[in-house]
């Protein structure tokens, strides 16, 4: 009777142990797999860049846009803008928050679609919930181009100015100052004091240069498609928002050439047809679009 007793209690016992070891295993998988999608995150965030140097699309246009002693961008830029928000835009679409609406058996062309939130789920960034924020809670939706110019404050409808991201320079230079690639400054202009933020961190900026010039010189691949969607997406923006020529600049004559020759191959591409094709981020297209009609 005890014998039959110890073997019935072992049989539990095993049981029990078998069920805690499959518990076990299918938690570790299910953690592994979270792990690895956070993983997938942080390096479609930028790859190659450790964690607190981190840029994003907007920081790196500023950051090539900014002169580096002065701290601060040429007041005959008028176009960084609204380039800066098309960097958002892109910005929000690589990390899967928006994405354009579907098309439908018509085609609408890539202007005539609607920006649709496709996760709320906060980024880390101010200036990107702020914009995600906006785009969630606007009924009905508004297209690509609408949303470069409401969030740039470019709308003659007084009810829609609330939509604009103000000071988004200054807010873009802190976040440099804070990952310590530039500092704080006054300058004194004849008439004002103006706050700069001169560069402190030069290998953040030569290492951002250096990708941009490698992107179209030693490592061309003469296909957009076969491009890093954030270095494909950074070059478009930084030429529409009029500062890839200073990425350029420290170039000898005959690779400026090829290289601003090939910045213009991939200007001359068209939104429309390249947005068809695999793999394509379609709001990134639309974005390059507006920036082109």
């Amino acid at each position: 009777m005890a014998s039959l007793t110890q073997r019935n209690s072992g049989l539990v016992q095993r049981r029990t142990e078998a069920i805690r070891s499959a518990a076990a295993d299918k938690e570790k998988e299910s953690g592994g797999e979270e792990d690895e999608a956070r993983r997938g995150e942080e390096d479609d965030d930028d790859k190659g860049d450790s964690k607190e140097t981190r840029l994003t699309l907007m920081e790196e246009v500023l950051l090539l846009g900014l002169k580096d002693r002065e701290g601060y961008t040429s007041f005959w830029n008028d176009c960084i803008s609204s380039g800066l928000r098309g960097c958002m835009l892109v910005e929000l679409a690589l990390r899967g928050r928006l994405q354009l609406e579907a098309c439908g058996v018509r085609r609408k062309g890539l202007l005539s679609r609607k920006v649709i939130c496709k996760s709320d789920a906060p980024t880390g960034d101010v200036l990107l919930d702020e914009a995600l924020k906006h785009i969630k809670e606007t009924q009905p939706p508004e297209t690509v181009q609408s949303w470069i110019e409401l969030l740039s404050g470019e709308t003659w409808n007084p009810l829609k100015l609330h939509y604009q991201l103000r000071n988004v320079r200054e807010r873009l230079a802190k976040n440099l100052v804070e990952k310590g690639v530039l500092t704080t400054e006054k300058q004194n202009f004849l008439l004002f004091d103006m706050t700069t933020h001169p560069l402190t961190n030069s290998t953040i900026k030569q290492r951002l240069v250096k990708k941009v010039q490698e992107s179209v010189l030693e490592k061309w691949v003469n296909d957009p498609h076969r491009m890093d969607k954030r270095v494909l997406a950074l070059i478009l923006l930084a030429h529409s928002s009029d500062v890839l020529e200073n990425a350029f600049a420290p170039l000898q004559d005959d690779q400026y050439d090829l290289g601003m020759k090939r910045v213009h191959t991939l200007l001359e591409l068209e939104p429309e047809k390249e947005s068809t094709k695999p793999n394509a981020n379609e709001l990134m297209w639309a974005v390059v679009a507006a920036f082109t009609k």
